[in-house]
C-alpha cells in the first residue's frame, strides 16, 4: 500500500498537472479535447469530431469515445432545451451521460442530474456514470457514494424535483440540466424547472445594445419514452412537433431540438442482449404497447379501448394496400367548440377514405363554424353535418347563410338522441341464420355510440382485411390517408377512448366531462369529427326509413 506521504504527493502532482493542463488550455497552446467518433448502423464510424475553441470540427484521429450517429445534433447543438425520445435499447441514456462527462472533462462544466421521484442516490444516474467512466478509461473522474468529481472538481449533482423544487429554482453555476424519465415530470415541476436554465447575474448596468440571447450556454437535456399525449411533458415538448418528428426523426428551431431515437439507431444494440426480449414483445405483447416500449409511441391505450392501435395502423392507406379507389359522396363533418379553450374539428372523406383532418385551436364557435364551411365548400362536399349538442346549437343560421345556393345538404348531428333505425338488426347474419338477433335500439345507448361502434367495426375488418386477407365487401371498411398532416392526432384520440359499462347491456361510450375528469383527457374534437362523418342516409333511404328529413 502507499505511505500517506507518498499519497499526499500524487495528490499535489496530479493538482499541479491539472492547474497546467487547464492554464494550457485557456492560451490555446494544448488541444486535449475528446475526440467523439459517430456509428451508423448501416455504415458503421463515418467522422469524428473534436472540440476547438468551443467548435466542433472534423477529426482524423482515433475516437476516444463513440455515439450512435443519431446522436451528433445533441452534442453539437447549443439549444436552450434538447429533448431526446424514444424506445427502450436506443442507448439515449448512455449517450445522453456521455455527452455531459465529455463536457465535464474537457470544460468543466457542471451537470444537474434530476427525475421527478428520486429517493436517494441509488435512484439516479451515479451509478451509470461510474460504469462510463470505466468503460471510457476516463481516469479525470472520481467518484465516490455520493458525489462525482473531474480533476478534482465536484461537476455532477443528483436530486429529485418533486421534494426540491424550491432549492432547484435557485440553482447557478450548472451548464446543462439533464433529467432522466421526464414522460413523469409534473406540469409544478416543468414550470419551475424551466425558468431555472439561465445565465448568471452580472454585475453593473444592462448593455446599452444589449440583444435578445438565443443561444445563453445553458441548456436543458430531457430524456424520455414518451408517456401519454395529455402528460405535461408531451404537451410541451412533443405534441406541437410531433409531425416533424415522426417524418423527419428530428425537429428543430431557435428554442428546441428534439431527436427520436430507437434501438434501430443503436448500431451496439445486437450486443445488448434485448433482441430476444424485443422480438417476444413483438410477437405477444398488443401492438401499442409495443410500440410504446421499442418505438417510442405514445402510450395512449387505455383498458377496454374501442379502436386498438394495430387495427387503426393497418387502416392507414388501406385503400392502396386493399386495391380500391375512392368512390361515392364526399362528406364532412365538424365538431364546434364547447365553453373554454376547446380546439374545433373537421374531418372529410370521400366514400370510405378518410381524406382531410383539420384543427382549429383560436376563436370561438362562429369563427369555428366558418371555418369550418369554408373548407367543406372549397372541397365541394355532397353532404356536411356539426354537432348541435353543445354549443353548435348556435351555428344553424349561419351554416345556412354560409351553404346557400352551394348545392351541399346540411345535418345537425344529436349524439344524445337514440339511435338511428332502432328497430333495425344490428350486423345481420349473412350466412348460418342466428335467432333472436338484436336490434340496434337494444345495442347502443345513443346515436353517438351507434356510430362510434360503426367506426369500431369498420377498423376491425379492415385490419382482418390487411393482416390476414380475409375478403370484405370495401364498402364496409376504412382507410386514413398517410398524407393527413394531423393523422398521429387521430390515432391517440381515438385508441384513447375506453369503452363504458352499462348496466342495461347497451353499448356506451364516456362523456367528454366524463373523459376529462375520470381519465384525463380532453376532449375527442377529431374523433367525434370522424364518428358524425360516418353517419350517412341519403333522402331517398330515409323515406324508406320513415325518417323525416336526412338523418338528423
Amino acid at each position: 500500500m502507499n505511505s500517506p506521504r507518498k499519497e499526499a504527493l500524487i495528490a499535489e502532482v496530479k493538482k499541479r498537472k491539472t492547474a497546467i493542463v487547464r492554464e494550457l488550455k485557456k492560451r490555446g497552446e494544448l488541444d486535449t479535447g475528446t475526440v467523439v467518433g459517430f456509428v451508423c448502423p448501416e455504415k458503421g464510424l463515418t467522422h469524428a469530431l473534436r472540440k476547438i475553441e468551443g467548435q466542433w470540427v472534423a477529426s482524423i484521429e482515433s475516437p476516444d469515445v463513440y455515439l450512435p450517429a443519431k446522436m451528433e445534433r445533441v452534442l453539437t447543438t447549443k439549444k436552450r432545451f434538447v429533448i431526446l425520445i424514444g424506445g427502450r435499447g436506443s442507448a439515449k441514456s448512455v449517450g445522453g451521460v456521455d455527452i455531459c462527462m465529455i463536457d465535464a472533462k474537457d470544460d468543466g462544466d457542471k451537470t444537474y442530474f434530476l427525475r421527478e421521484y428520486q429517493s436517494s442516490i441509488k435512484n439516479s444516474v451515479h451509478s451509470l456514470i461510474t460504469e462510463e467512466a470505466k468503460r471510457l478509461e476516463f481516469s479525470e473522474f472520481n467518484t465516490t457514494q455520493n458525489s462525482i468529481s473531474c480533476n478534482d472538481e465536484e461537476v455532477f449533482s443528483f436530486a429529485g424535483l418533486a421534494r426540491n423544487v424550491d432549492s432547484i429554482k435557485s440553482a447557478f453555476g450548472f451548464k446543462r440540466y439533464s433529467i432522466e424519465e421526464a414522460q413523469f415530470i409534473t406540469e409544478d415541476s416543468l414550470m419551475a424547472l424551466t425558468p431555472t436554465a439561465r445565465e448568471k447575474p452580472k454585475k453593473g448596468l444592462p448593455s446599452e445594445e444589449a440583444e435578445m440571447v438565443v443561444d445563453s450556454g445553458v441548456s436543458m437535456l430531457f430524456i424520455a419514452n414518451p408517456g401519454s399525449t395529455e402528460d405535461p411533458f408531451s404537451k410541451r415538448f412533443i405534441n406541437p412537433y410531433i409531425d416533424k418528428i415522426l417524418s423527419d426523426g428530428y425537429y428543430e428551431d431557435d428554442l428546441h431540438l428534439i431527436v427520436m431515437m430507437n434501438y434501430t439507431d443503436n448500431p451496439w444494440f445486437a450486443e445488448s442482449g434485448l433482441e430476444i426480449e424485443r422480438l417476444w414483445d413483438y410477437e405477444n405483447r398488443p401492438r401499442a404497447l409495443y410500440d410504446h416500449i421499442w418505438l417510442g409511441a405514445m402510450n395512449d391505450s387505455v383498458e377496454n379501448a374501442l379502436v386498438m392501435s394495430e387495427w387503426f395502423d393497418a387502416c392507414i392507406d388501406a385503400h392502396k394496400k386493399l386495391g380500391f379507389e375512392p368512390r361515392g359522396s364526399k362528406i364532412a363533418a365538424h365538431d364546434p367548440s364547447d365553453i373554454g379553450p376547446d380546439s374545433k374539428g373537421y374531418v372529410e372523406r370521400h366514400g370510405v377514405v378518410i381524406t382531410d383532418i383539420q384543427e382549429k385551436t383560436d376563436g370561438n364557435v362562429n369563427d369555428g363554424g366558418h371555418w369550418a364551411s369554408q373548407i367543406a365548400l372549397e372541397s365541394r362536399v355532397d353532404y356536411f353535418t356539426w354537432d348541435c349538442d353543445g354549443m353548435g346549437v348556435a351555428l344553424s343560421e349561419q351554416m345556412s347563410q354560409d351553404f346557400e345556393g352551394k348545392g351541399t345538404t346540411l345535418s345537425m348531428f344529436k349524439g344524445s338522441e337514440s339511435p338511428d333505425t332502432p328497430k333495425a338488426i344490428y350486423s345481420p347474419a349473412l350466412k348460418a341464420p342466428i335467432e333472436n338477433q338484436k336490434s340496434i335500439g337494444d345495442s347502443f345507448i345513443n346515436k353517438r355510440a351507434q356510430y362510434y361502434y360503426d367506426l369500431r367495426d369498420r377498423c376491425y375488418r379492415t385490419y382482418r382485411a390487411v393482416m390476414f386477407g380475409e375478403y370484405h365487401d370495401p364498402d364496409t371498411l376504412i382507410s386514413f390517408s398517410s398524407e393527413m398532416p394531423l393523422l398521429a392526432k387521430l390515432r391517440s384520440e381515438i385508441c384513447r377512448l375506453p369503452v363504458k359499462e352499462n348496466r342495461n347491456g347497451l353499448f356506451a361510450l364516456y362523456t367528454k366531462p366524463e373523459l376529462k375528469s375520470k381519465f384525463k383527457i380532453e376532449s375527442p374534437n377529431l374523433g367525434d369529427s370522424l364518428m358524425m362523418c360516418l353517419r350517412y342516409e341519403p333522402r331517398t333511404a330515409a323515406k324508406k326509413l320513415n325518417f323525416s328529413g336526412w338523418n338528423g
